[in-house]
């Protein structure tokens, strides 16, 4: 084999092994982006307000967080002007290792606005009311378990949380 074809053949095989590598490693298993966008802000402004509404820290603690036409949910919540809770209200979870994930409450199936993930008493996973499609929202970042929506590939909506600044002590953002 000449300089020059085994030159070629190893460009061919490069670009082959190159092409390979880029295909695979940009796809994604689930598909969390199927919730359509809605702002996203939610904000604790002390210490004192955490310890009241938000959730403790422990493993599979949660909270749901709607503010919408009519509902208010925690009840007593001091929601301010800024406040949104994106497409469907938000759920706010502390995972096994106590870090916080920030949710949608919409099945990302058939988002509705008016249908919110609930999680059955004792059970480590949130379940869609309407298409049953349950997710892991404690352990595997909200990707799909059973239902209509594990077939697809179709994971929950996260979103951001952070600790405040000097006049926040914890922000749930988009």
């Amino acid at each position: 084999m000449t300089h020059c074809a085994a030159l070629s053949r190893f460009k061919a095989i490069t670009a082959i092994i190159i092409a390979t590598l880029v295909m695979t490693g940009c796809s994604h298993s689930v598909d969390d982006e199927r919730v359509p966008y809605c702002e996203v802000h939610l904000s604790f402004t002390t210490v004192a307000e955490w310890n009241l509404y938000g959730v403790k820290g422990d493993a599979a603690d949660y909270r749901r967080y709607i503010k919408a036409a009519g509902i208010t949910e925690p009840a007593g919540f001091p929601y301010k002007a800024a406040d949104h809770t994106g497409y469907s209200g938000l759920l706010l979870v502390s995972d096994v290792m106590g870090n916080l994930i920030a949710y949608d409450l919409a099945c990302p199936y058939d988002p509705n606005p008016a249908v919110r993930l609930e999680i059955p008493e004792g059970e480590i996973f949130a379940r869609c009311p309407k298409c049953g499609s349950t997710f892991d929202i404690y352990t595997n970042h909200g990707n799909p378990r059973s239902g209509p929506a594990a077939d697809r590939g179709y994971a929950l909506q996260r979103y951001s949380v952070t600790s405040g600044g000097a006049l926040q002590y914890r922000v749930i953002t988009r």
